[in-house]
């Protein structure tokens, strides 16, 4: 071996012994148990919106995106970002172009597990509802461990618990409430055992109705239902806002005899909720925050 070549080995050797010197093995809890992640994570994609939005606050920029991220707090991610698919369905050709060191999957992707580890290694953070509030904070304190943004994650949970705070305290003795979906001329409600149960649990919020259907995509009510249940408050999701279409919006879609004579309609106690967040997004910690602070704002102005 001649000198020169001898030289150039200990360089790469070196090289080498120096990047397994910074490598770590860190353990962390999934959607699918604990895994080991390789760690530092230099180019990650990430399909899950809510994972997004909690990167986003702790300054992590994903190397590859859903093309559509559907909340406009997220859209200046875009720039410099590689499409590799939307949330339901992860483009493999795109993932293997751009190499990440990791994918994170969740939620609507989550089904593709199998599929994006053939290209690299993959997470499933999804978030199963049953305490969204404390799988959120969960969430946030892995992300800041994985990506060395712990004082970041640190205080994104003060924030957080701020604005949760803030609105147990604005609901408390305020009256029962009501969550509703409307998709354009259809209402669906939630109670507290549906995947939007969460808001009453976190915030000791009572239902007017307790035995609501607990669906994925809630039970389909008339406007006579809601009058019946006359609640104290209706907080509306509108789902079409929420995924970007043209159906009528909730407004319109509620604005009605029927839905006239509740209490909450009189009252104006009518919450519409940051659609993108409570729908796409929840799990993510601004959404989140956002969410809770639009409840305090509104159940703190009422008399």
């Amino acid at each position: 071996m001649t000198m020169k070549r001898a030289v150039k080995s200990l360089v790469l050797l070196a090289a080498l012994l120096a990047g397994s010197a910074f490598a770590e093995e860190l353990r962390i809890d999934t959607a699918a148990g604990a895994k080991t992640v390789t760690t530092p994570v230099e180019t990650v994609a990430v399909f899950d919106i809510a994972a997004v939005d909690t990167l986003d606050k702790l300054g992590v920029r994903p190397a590859g995106l859903p093309a559509n991220l559907y909340l406009k707090e997220l859209s200046h991610l875009t720039d410099g970002a590689s499409v590799v698919g939307d949330i339901f369905e992860p483009d493999l050709e795109a993932l293997s172009a751009l190499a990440p060191d990791l994918i994170i999957l969740g939620g609507r992707s989550s089904a593709k597990v199998d599929a994006t580890t053939q290209v690299a290694p993959t997470i499933d953070m999804t978030m199963d509802g049953d305490d969204l509030l404390e799988q959120a904070r969960e969430r946030l304190a892995t992300y800041g461990r994985l990506f060395d943004k712990q004082a970041e994650a640190e205080a994104a949970r003060k924030e957080l618990d701020a604005a949760v705070e803030k609105a147990r305290a604005a609901v408390a003795g305020k009256g029962k409430a009501l969550i509703v979906m409307t998709n354009g001329p259809k209402v669906t409600a939630y109670g507290p055992g549906s995947r939007f149960g969460w808001l009453h649990r976190s915030l000791y919020l009572p239902a007017a109705i307790e035995n609501v259907e607990a669906a994925t995509h809630g039970e389909a009510v008339s406007f006579e239902f809601i009058r019946e249940a006359n609640p104290d408050w209706l907080i509306v999701l509108d789902r079409a806002a929420a995924i970007g279409s043209n159906e009528q919006n909730a407004r319109i879609t509620l604005d009605n005899e029927l839905v006239a004579q509740t209490t909450a309609w009189k009252k104006e106690q009518v919450v519409y909720l940051p659609s993108g967040d409570f729908y796409i997004a929840a799990g993510g910690v601004q959404a989140m925050t956002r969410v809770y602070a639009a409840i305090g704002a509104a159940f703190g102005a009422a008399r």
